[in-house]
């Protein structure tokens, strides 16, 4: 029977009362950000606010939602997110199956793959790109948004390393069974991928979400910023004109844009519980190949 031994006893308590407090200091902005939204201006302004709301109110929240831009923004946000996650495991996962090929399958496999790596040291800059996106008359465009970093070549390498351990007899009896290269990926691959491509997906929408300066670049129209754009602008220059005389009186400018960040967050906190537990399996199965 296996004893643990006083040291790793020792280092597993350690060890947890270490990643507790890593957790609670990671979760305490959010959770103050949610109690100063929730709080009336003056203690929001005095800084009176901790753990608790003082004067709890919801006001801030109903003017963030009559705020016609702050919905323009997050309809663009969940647009570009939903698209750019779909097209990117599209585009990457195919990619991906090529590259695992062995040489002798695929002979450009090995070009192919310094180009993509290549591609990971070197970019060509903010002004070709920006050159590159008006030619194609992209400008406010929500394809702007997506199409830049359609190709992610860490992506790229995490699902090639999982598709490579795939056993081969499985694929070897569906080209016996008379399946092709498509066949094969569809019915095979992806759904034995789930682990590897859940946590590419995860990467996929934080990156999409959270990414602002392109749309401060490429969308010239405000209704066309998505909600990490828009929320740079309201944090760097804060403007209450959309909120009416009676708000303005209950309400400041940090509890609306504790509000409106609060909001912003929301969707992904939501969506990172039911990714996680596929997280780990696809990072180390993805990143190490025997």
């Amino acid at each position: 029977m296996y004893h643990k031994t006083l040291s790793y006893r020792i280092f597993s308590i350690f060890n947890n009362v270490f990643l507790t407090i890593i957790s609670v200091l990671c979760l305490l902005p959010m959770y103050h950000l949610l109690m100063v939204s929730m709080s009336s201006s003056a203690p929001a302004n005095a800084g009176l606010v901790t753990f608790w709301p003082i004067g709890f109110t919801l006001e801030a929240y109903a003017q963030t939602f009559k705020n016609a831009n702050f919905l323009a923004s997050l309809w663009v946000s969940v647009q570009r997110t939903i698209i750019g996650t779909g097209l990117a495991l599209i585009v990457n996962t195919i990619a991906a199956y090529a590259l695992s090929k062995e040489t002798r399958v695929f002979r450009a496999r090995n070009i192919y793959l310094w180009y993509f790596v290549f591609t990971m040291l070197f970019t060509g800059g903010l002004i070709p790109g920006y050159i590159l996106i008006l030619k194609l008359g992209l400008m406010n465009n929500l394809m702007a948004l997506i199409l830049p970093g359609l190709v992610a070549v860490f992506n790229i390498i995490l699902l090639l390393n999982f598709f490579r351990g795939v056993p081969k007899d499985l694929e070897e009896a569906a080209f016996i069974d008379g399946a092709g290269q498509f066949r094969t990926f569809f019915s095979i691959y992806l759904p034995l991928s789930m682990p590897v491509i859940a946590t590419v997906s995860l990467f996929i929408m934080v990156g999409h979400w959270n990414a602002y300066f392109d749309g401060m670049i490429y969308m010239k129209d405000a209704a066309k910023l998505p909600l990490a754009s828009f929320m740079q602008t309201i944090i760097v220059k804060a403007d209450m004109s959309s909120l009416d005389a009676a708000a303005i009186a209950s309400l400041s400018q940090r509890t609306i844009r504790a509000s409106q960040i609060f909001i912003s967050a929301l969707p992904i906190l939501l969506v990172y519980p039911f990714l996680q537990r596929f997280f780990v399996t696809g990072i180390v199965v993805g990143a190490v190949k025997e």
